[in-house]
């Protein structure tokens, strides 16, 4: 099937590592000419070293640190170099969370994390809805937690902002389809991720116990009794970014295993 990203024009927002980068490979893998950034350069020379070698062109890539203020400039020149001004899709692949108790976390952890998880993919919007309306079936895709919709216990932050992302997704989806701009939310669970591995070690550590332990105990809950993919979760990013979704907008997709069981 043709996902009609040919020459389509793609920014991904913490494009590096994890699912940005799965995103970003597949969009290039489909024709598309991608830019990555992230506020590593080498984790972005990596990352474009590691980009599939049938796809349209090397990726361009942007340093930028998209919790500081002044961030969204940066990533509007970038792009008003690269194409003129122009994008077709924004995937704003940003965020993280603290495991902490409720009664143990300080206002700096409330206000570092809002920063990490809202105010980066506020910021990217904001400054690149003006090459999105130059765009051809412009779409943005933001990634949240499907612990927005079943918080779980211990990660009450992210819980918080991740269901802030949800409702940020869900208002634009109004306020930007007389520009025909379409905006989707897509809400991983656990997902074999640099944050689960580097926690999953931290927890073994801690333990006595093995990653591989750790990661089986919390399988146990997800119906599909495993951890997903990078790679797994990009592949719905990459379809409600393509023109064939053109009627799908203001929708919070979880990519979960069937962990969150509510009906919405």
């Amino acid at each position: 099937m043709d996902l009609g990203y040919s020459e389509r024009r793609v920014l991904v927002v913490g494009g590096s590592y994890g699912i940005g980068k799965a995103s970003a490979r597949l969009m290039a893998r489909e024709g598309a000419h991608v830019m990555l950034a992230s506020r590593s350069s080498d984790n972005l020379l990596a990352a474009i070293d590691d980009m599939p070698d049938h796809s349209s062109d090397k990726p361009t890539s942007v340093t930028c640190d998209v919790t500081r203020e002044g961030s969204g400039k940066i990533l509007a020149e970038a792009v008003d170099q690269q194409w003129n001004g122009a994008l077709d899709v924004l995937v704003t692949a940003v965020g993280g969370s603290i495991r902490s108790a409720f009664t143990d976390l300080s206002d700096e952890d409330w206000i570092n994390n809002y920063s990490f998880n809202i105010l980066s993919t506020v910021r990217a919007i904001r400054a690149l809805l003006p090459a999105l309306e130059k765009g051809n079936n412009p779409a943005i895709v933001t990634l949240g937690a499907a612990a927005s919709k079943m918080p779980y216990q211990h990660q009450i932050v992210s819980n918080v902002h991740k269901a802030g992302i949800l409702g940020l997704t869900k208002t634009l989806a109004a306020e930007l389809a007389d520009r025909n701009i379409r905006i989707n939310c897509v809400a991983p669970g656990r997902t074999l991720t640099p944050l689960w591995t580097t926690r999953a070690d931290k927890m073994a550590a801690e333990q006595g116990r093995s990653q591989a332990e750790i990661l089986e105990d919390f399988s146990k809950d997800i119906p599909l009794g495993r951890f997903g993919t990078p790679e797994e979760v990009a592949a719905m990013v990459v379809w409600l970014a393509c023109p064939l979704a053109s009627y799908v907008t203001g929708q919070a997709v979880n990519v979960d295993g069937g962990i969150a069981r509510g009906l919405l």
